[in-house]
């Protein structure tokens, strides 16, 4: 896989991607907390693989959770969180709808 040197470039490369960016304009919240995950990672330089032995767990787990395949519990998210050097918060708000 190519080295990208912060999360922007990554973005930025990702994005051309048709399916991803797709992907990316529907999963709203759900994809705002895989970019955050993405963007921790890259800026702490983990690879998925580093991180995955950091929270006991294998790399494809960590590839399909930035993907958008996995649905994660709230458990396993705070597991990511706590091996990020992170807090996981969770809130609820009123729909502007």
């Amino acid at each position: 896989m190519q080295s990208y040197r912060n999360y922007r470039s990554f973005k930025k490369e990702m994005l051309k991607d048709g399916a991803f960016k797709k992907a990316y304009d529907e999963l709203g919240p759900e994809f705002a907390l895989v970019e955050m995950l993405i963007r921790k990672r890259l800026e702490q330089g983990l690879t998925q693989t580093q991180l995955a032995k950091k929270i006991g767990t294998k790399q494809p787990v960590i590839s399909r959770l930035e993907q958008g395949t996995y649905n994660p519990t709230l458990k396993f998210l705070n597991r990511v969180a706590i091996g990020l050097n992170t807090r996981l918060r969770v809130s609820i708000d009123k729909s502007s709808h």
